[in-house]
């Protein structure tokens, strides 16, 4: 297959159209964070810009990277020194591009982590969890049959290829109704039981979230930060190459996180 080059702003633009960072509030700057050159023949993308996919990148001599999450991050330090300088000095020697999307890449209707993991569980989406914001960072949807604490175990363990943890409330009600929120989303499983749902899924998981499943009878499934939000950075790699013809690897960084 031959492949075309692009500019990095037209790259920036594409991404910026496609998925609407001005419309939602997010922690971190969304778009071009570290510009590198302009002209792009192969583009890596991956979860989170660590050293090891930023190595990867090198590698593959790939004029951009393209993650999930990336850097300048709210409350953090202003300060370019450490493990954030040995980064940026990669990407900068190395001439790389660095583009990051958080919350837009989790709540873009076809692209985006959660409507990912949705496909890969064989979720039906019905709609936000947040009732009439369609930006919800979490959402909501329902499975064509009822299934079992257990068995929804190992269905996301199978697929997410991570053992996931399963909190049982006190009825072990069937699965029907189910909603979920990639990465750290575990504070939506009060509204997910306060909306009546059988079950909430998300990558990480609190200590009061044990309460919550006991005094709200709710499933919770903890699937792993990682393991959840792989297929979105792909997905959009997919996108981008299908669409304007440039060159993408995914790289997938373990994390047991």
């Amino acid at each position: 297959m031959t492949f075309k080059t692009i500019t990095n702003l037209e790259l920036e633009n594409h991404l910026t159209t496609l998925l609407k960072p001005s419309k939602i509030r997010d922690f971190c700057p969304n778009g071009l964070q570290v510009q590198g050159a302009e002209v792009i023949q192969k583009i890596v993308t991956g979860v989170t810009a660590s050293q090891a996919l930023i190595n990867e990148a090198i590698r593959l001599k790939a004029d951009a990277l393209l993650v999930h999450h990336g850097y300048f991050w709210k409350n953090e330090s202003y300060l370019i020194k450490g493990m954030k300088h040995q980064r940026i000095k990669s990407l900068l020697v190395n001439d790389i591009n660095l583009f990051a999307y958080h919350l837009p890449l989790d709540i873009h209707p076809v692209l985006g982590n959660n409507a990912q993991l949705a496909k890969l569980l064989d979720i039906n989406v019905t709609g936000p969890l947040e009732l009439g914001n369609e930006y919800s960072v979490a959402i909501q949807g329902e499975f064509s049959q009822d299934k079992t604490g257990d068995e929804l175990k190992s269905i996301i363990s199978t697929r997410l290829n991570r053992e996931c943890l399963h909190l049982q409330p006190p009825s072990n009600k069937p699965i029907k109704t189910i909603a979920w929120c990639t990465g750290g989303g575990q504070n939506y499983i009060e509204l997910a039981a306060e909306q009546g749902i059988d079950a909430f899924i998300s990558g990480e998981v609190s200590e009061q979230t044990t309460h919550m499943v006991n005094e709200m009878d709710i499933h919770f499934f903890a699937a792993g930060h990682h393991a959840t939000e792989r297929y979105g950075a792909k997905a959009l790699g997919e996108h981008l190459q299908a669409e304007l013809g440039v060159e993408v690897i995914f790289i997938d960084i373990d994390n047991p996180v």
